[in-house]
């Protein structure tokens, strides 16, 4: 992929219309996909910037499944990583998350499970007040890859900070719906996550009032 090249692309997608937009985060995906392909050559400010006010453009919805698209194909390259936490997507990507359609929301969270592998990824998902109630709200709801991808997230957080994150997590239902990944047909590897976050959870509470957290008596358990 040419400098020039894709310094054009980037221009119209910060300057061009919607469908200039979408038609050039497609071109850039595929172009991507080229044996002479460098990850430097998508190493750029102006690119993600761009790429991220379209995901967020309200008043054409259609762009933000071709743009996450390629942010989760841009997210792959590690080189580029921090530089998409340094332009803010992390806190962004959380606040889309109620309002996206399924294909939409799964690709989002692979997105903020991948950096959260980076510490200023982990950092910027404590940092947001709504990344532990999202991620809550969505366990068990859409898929079992969504519920894998918010677990994911979940502890990497509360592993971040137990104390305070695992707290926030338990007064937002996170006990109970750990019970129920538990309690399902989800593969063994989630459950048996579950069950670490569950117990890393309960450190923080006596053995009743964590019982309560859960919505279950001791007979149940």
């Amino acid at each position: 992929m040419k400098p020039t090249k894709i310094s054009l692309m980037v221009d119209m997608l910060n300057e061009g219309s919607v469908e200039t937009k979408i038609n050039c985060t497609r071109l850039i995906e595929k172009l991507m996909e080229e044996k002479e392909f460098r990850a430097e050559s998508i190493s750029s400010h102006r690119l993600l910037v761009g790429l991220m006010r379209l995901v967020k453009d309200k008043r054409h919805t259609n762009g933000i499944l071709p743009g996450l698209s390629l942010l989760r194909s841009i997210c792959l390259h590690k080189q580029v990583m921090g530089l998409i936490v340094s332009i803010g997507a992390v806190s962004q990507l959380v606040e889309l998350l109620p309002a996206l359609e399924p294909d939409c929301l799964e690709l989002a969270l692979f997105i903020l499970d991948t950096l959260s592998s980076l510490p200023e990824g982990k950092a910027a998902l404590k940092d947001c007040g709504n990344t532990i109630p999202n991620m809550v709200r969505l366990l068990m709801r859409i898929s079992e890859s969504c519920t894998q991808y918010a677990l994911s997230i979940l502890w990497s957080v509360c592993k971040l900070a137990p104390e305070e994150c695992s707290s926030v997590a338990v007064e937002a239902g996170l006990a109970a719906k750990l019970l129920l990944v538990i309690q399902s047909g989800c593969n063994p590897v989630l459950k048996q996550k579950s069950s670490e976050l569950l117990k890393l959870c309960s450190l923080n509470y006596t053995d009743t009032i964590f019982i309560s957290k859960c919505k279950l008596t001791r007979t149940i358990l």
